[in-house]
């Protein structure tokens, strides 16, 4: 989301002909150096043959490119609303709001549940990070990081600690304890750090390690403990908007989205690209995978919503009509994958049928856009958060 984006220019000397000059991050080897924009251009074309040029080599991927699609299109035989048509449609869909978190003084921009089920911890631009009782809608712990727009947070699988981030460029991690009167600033941990603003973050299977995205284009695996950079992952050409762990049954990989409106899915051991989806029109604001993690849906400034299917290597679903003309920034599933929840900017959530594609309900309460939504561990419920300040739980 245009929103949500940010231009940093690092100056300073570069690290291959020592001029001061505005700078860039290069990766050589895995080790991040600070190039001009020359020296990154001459790097870059060092291994070329002779006659050789970046135009032609960018020409050659072009082919390639469409000869992947058309084996991929050989493939597409059926559409996945086809297959289900012999499926039992849905019944009455009912869900109203049974919670309304109020707390945060300005717009609600990330929000993540904790394993209990209960707890939920919030972040939004008015520089404040909030963990809820989503039962009683008491604030348990609230810390004021040291920058507004604070676009990222999560909590850990032990629930004993949350990570948060945002135009500071960092990731932080707080332990939480049973005292409310202690102070969680003093206890901050820096973990990550990137060189433009933190987009998404989410802890792995265990407190220690923390995959990070952010506007500088890049995703990367910290180790928490000592904040060192296990694998950085390069490939989208703008800023990553969104990431998504795949279930841990299913390997370690992960989803992205950005703004240069790809979806690509990531082996974190070799911190390889092993697919891309460039099916959106528009930046992608949301990515999550489908709970058996043979799939992932995606949410978009193009007004809709996508399924890809991993072992089909393809697009099939798209859950749009032509009344949505509004963006979708968060996207979840059911606990059975068989609904997938929508938030939009023009203040709704839409409920679509993951297998007929039809729309099954809208769900109106919020008084500004829908900017982050998730749904509870156990699949009771979910929570959104919104510009208007407030979160709303629903079941």
């Amino acid at each position: 989301m245009c929103d949500q984006t940010f231009l940093v220019n690092v100056f300073g000397s570069c690290d291959k002909c020592f001029k001061q000059r505005a700078l860039r991050p290069v990766f050589k080897k895995s080790q991040q150096l600070s190039y001009c924009s020359m020296c990154a251009e001459i790097m870059a074309t060092d291994g070329l043959h002779e006659n050789q040029t970046l135009a032609s080599l960018k020409s050659e991927a072009e082919c390639l490119k469409g000869k992947l699609e058309e084996e991929r299109a050989k493939l597409h035989d059926v559409e996945l609303h086809q297959v289900a048509e012999r499926v039992e449609a849905l019944g009455q869909f009912v869900m109203k709001t049974r919670r309304t978190l109020k707390g945060h003084g300005n717009k609600v921009l990330c929000m993540d549940w904790c394993k209990d089920k209960r707890r939920i911890v919030s972040s939004s631009q008015d520089g404040k990070v909030i963990v809820w009782d989503s039962f009683t809608t008491n604030k348990e712990h609230a810390v004021t990081m040291p920058c507004t727009w604070v676009m990222a947070c999560a909590y850990a699988p032990s629930g004993c600690a949350i990570a948060c981030g945002g135009l500071d460029n960092k990731c932080s991690v707080y332990p939480l304890t049973f005292d409310k009167n202690e102070n969680m600033a003093a206890k901050k941990k820096s973990v990550a750090m990137h060189t433009n603003y933190l987009s998404a973050c989410s802890f792995t299977n265990s407190d220690m390690q923390i995959l990070t995205a952010s506007g500088d284009g890049t995703c990367a695996l910290w180790d928490v403990e000592s904040g060192q950079l296990l694998q950085s992952f390069h490939g989208h050409g703008a800023d990553v908007l969104c990431l998504d762990l795949a279930p841990s049954e299913t390997g370690n990989t992960f989803v992205s989205g950005g703004c240069d409106k790809k979806a690509m899915v990531w082996d974190m051991r070799s911190g390889q690209c092993v697919q891309a989806f460039e099916t959106h029109e528009s930046d992608i604001n949301s990515v999550r995978y489908y709970p058996s993690g043979d799939a992932f849906a995606s949410g978009s400034d193009d007004a809709t919503c996508r399924l890809y299917d991993l072992r089909a290597d393809r697009e099939v679903s798209i859950y749009s009509k032509e009344s949505i003309i509004f963006g979708a920034s968060s996207v979840d599933f059911s606990l059975s994958g068989r609904l997938l929840f929508a938030g939009y900017n023009d203040y709704t959530i839409n409920v679509w049928d993951v297998l007929k594609g039809s729309r099954v309900s809208i769900l109106f309460g919020h008084e500004n856009r829908v900017s982050t939504l998730r749904v509870s561990p156990d699949g009771t419920a979910f929570c959104s958060g919104s510009w208007d300040h407030t979160l709303r739980v629903w079941a």
